[in-house]
């Protein structure tokens, strides 16, 4: 299994010295594909200690929310590379759809032997994995966290038009010989430019973080199939489209900026959930998981201290 130093794949100063301690890797096999987890135990569990399963989002690994699981250190976090992702293989057999991601959460639980008092956490294209799952499988956890939540069709308004030129750029990779395709995917000038855009900080040296964070890990899929169906997925399918099923706690952490989930759709998915909550945190668009982890990490804790298990 491959394993990245978090002292070596980042600049030392944007993780605690306590998180090292804290993580454990581990890989399991679920139907036939090899699954690589990351698990941070509590520095000192208490009666507010919960374990958090974290469904990171398109083109990610478990790295992108490890600023959030640092900010977190009294809960146990857990958080495997979704299958096709970072160290994790691509399903065996079968499309890489949200209803597959689905099972593959209630495989992995399973598996871990996590019960229904497990906070379910989805960022981006892991909030609509998330929201899907526990729709269709009710009571499996409790509560409901989606940080930067797709809640309206990608396909449709202003948006619409950027989404349908990612379509086209993903396809096109997908069928170029496989050398072309791979250089295409993997462009640092492409996977740059799509980084400068998301990043809204003007520090400069956590615009380096987040820059070298998506160098690093951007580009650790499993092959250009796989990778074309997950980002079907994740254009095909919204979080709002699932509240009314949503009837447990539900918290949206939402970025003011966000041009990709933008708050007019959190706000009209908010009205839509059953018992949700919405925050939203100023100046910050699509990557409050690299960007502002604190404020996050404070709603987190306040929203579970306010559902308990």
């Amino acid at each position: 299994m491959k394993t990245a130093s978090h002292q070596s794949s980042a600049v030392p100063s944007f993780f605690s010295a306590g998180l090292a301690a804290r993580t454990h890797a581990a890989e399991i096999e679920l139907n036939g594909s090899p699954v690589a987890y990351w698990t941070y135990e509590p520095v000192q569990a208490t009666a507010e200690t919960r374990t958090i399963l974290v469904i990171h989002g398109f083109r990610g690994d478990h790295h992108g929310l490890l600023r959030v699981a640092d900010q977190l250190p009294e809960m146990r976090i857990i958080m495997p590379d979704l299958p096709g992702f970072g160290s994790s293989a691509a399903f065996a057999a079968g499309e890489h759809s949200v209803e597959r991601y689905g099972a593959f959460i209630n495989s992995f639980m399973a598996a871990l032997g996590l019960g229904p008092d497990t906070v379910l956490l989805g960022h981006s294209f892991g909030s609509i994995i998330a929201s899907h799952f526990v729709a269709t499988h009710p009571g499996k956890v409790t509560p409901l966290i989606l940080i930067n939540p797709i809640a309206g069709p990608a396909l449709e308004g202003p948006k619409g038009i950027m989404t349908k030129l990612a379509v086209l750029y993903y396809r096109l990779a997908a069928r170029l010989p496989r050398p072309l395709g791979l250089s295409l995917l993997r462009n640092p000038v492409i996977v740059r430019v799509m980084s400068e855009a998301m990043a809204k900080t003007g520090d400069r040296d956590l615009r380096r973080f987040i820059h070298g964070q998506h160098h690093a890990y951007f580009s650790s899929f499993a092959d250009r199939e796989s990778l074309l169906q997950s980002f079907t997925a994740s254009v095909s399918a919204h979080v709002a489209e699932v509240a009314n099923k949503l009837t447990l706690p539900v918290l949206l952490v939402a970025g003011e900026k966000d041009e990709i989930a933008t708050l007019p759709d959190q706000h009209r998915l908010a009205a839509l959930l059953p018992d949700g909550e919405l925050n939203v945190i100023p100046g910050v668009g699509h990557l409050i998981h690299y960007e502002t982890p604190v404020p996050a990490a404070g709603f987190i804790r306040s929203f579970l201290k306010d559902h308990p298990a």
